[in-house]
């Protein structure tokens, strides 16, 4: 269905329309057999998706994050209507926002608290610790939410984590993660969108949590996935190296000492106590509009781009 301009259809409003999460809860939401209106949030209005969604017939407006005085102001003027929000970055501008605008469902896209999940044992995955600083203020202010986390991307795969070649001519991934260590993925703009419809589409009040997962893969098994025989026809493997091995390489690609930390404190709790902390996610699959796409169905979906990375 097309995207709805009739007022009397709910009018959803997503905070980064143009980014990789919010142009993927716009799609889900436009396939849907049910209209809604759609007001999308960018910084920059020139942007050839800021323009393709007006297109698309999205209302976009443009919104500065900094919670200045005057940008808050503005920004609650942008929510005015809304029936539904959907927020991925900026945080508790955004809740009180939607909060004043006493929107029905406000959906986030949190984490977990990583120095909560591993006991105090890791503090510095600060990224995951603030969002989940946000769905805790979400509960305090009772604004009706459902947080809806991001699994790994497996668009990760064609950038930061993609396999580097080697002398004899293979490619390799390195990690100081276990081979056999395993983590939850999904297409984030492909499907991240299908969790948040249905927490829109079928909201029955009181959940607060959903977990997407589309893979649950080992990173040898992401790997073998990319390796020969598979689609690539090229030779991958994945390569464990020390905890020093890996803060060397992300300060050698130019990452400053604090993201180096924090992103070594994330790995470690992945690792050690699994993305969500071990909790359950089969439920939050159930009622999605269509299956989403497996890590191997991502790779022949974009085989051309793995092909110049393995070239």
């Amino acid at each position: 269905m097309t995207i709805s301009q009739d007022a009397s259809a709910p009018l959803i409003v997503v905070v980064g329309a143009t980014g990789t999460q919010g142009g993927s809860v716009i799609k889900a939401l436009e396939e849907s057999d049910k209209p809604y209106r759609m007001r999308g949030f960018t910084r920059d209005m020139s942007k050839p998706a800021a323009q393709e969604l007006t297109k698309k017939g999205v209302e976009m407006v443009t919104v500065d994050p900094n919670p200045t005085p005057e940008n808050k102001a503005k920004v609650n003027q942008a929510f005015e209507g809304a029936t539904y929000a959907f927020e991925s970055a900026e945080g508790k501008m955004f809740v009180d926002a939607a909060k004043a605008a006493k929107v029905k469902l406000f959906i986030w896209s949190g984490q977990e608290n990583y120095t909560e999940v591993s006991g105090g044992k890791y503090t510095r995955a600060d990224h995951f610790d603030a969002k989940a600083a946000v769905t805790q203020y979400c509960k305090d202010t009772g604004i009706p939410f459902v947080n809806v986390e991001a699994a790994i991307h497996y668009q990760n795969f064609l950038g930061p984590s993609a396999p580097r070649k080697q002398p004899d001519g293979t490619f390799a991934m390195f990690a100081a993660s276990s081979p056999d260590s395993l983590a939850h993925l999904i297409d984030a703009s492909g499907d991240y969108g299908l969790w948040v419809r249905k927490a829109i589409d079928e909201w029955p009040g009181g959940e607060t949590e959903i977990l997407t997962s589309a893979d649950f893969l080992s990173r040898a098994t992401i790997a073998s996935t990319l390796s020969k025989g598979k689609f690539t026809g090229k030779t991958v493997k994945y390569v464990q190296i020390s905890q020093e091995q890996q803060a060397k390489g992300m300060a050698a690609a130019g990452l400053p000492e604090d993201a180096i930390i924090m992103l070594t404190d994330m790995y470690n709790c992945l690792g050690e106590f699994g993305f969500y902390g071990g909790k359950d996610v089969g439920p939050s699959q159930n009622g999605l509009a269509r299956r989403p796409r497996t890590f191997e169905e991502f790779v022949k979906e974009h085989i051309e781009q793995f092909n110049r990375i393995l070239a």
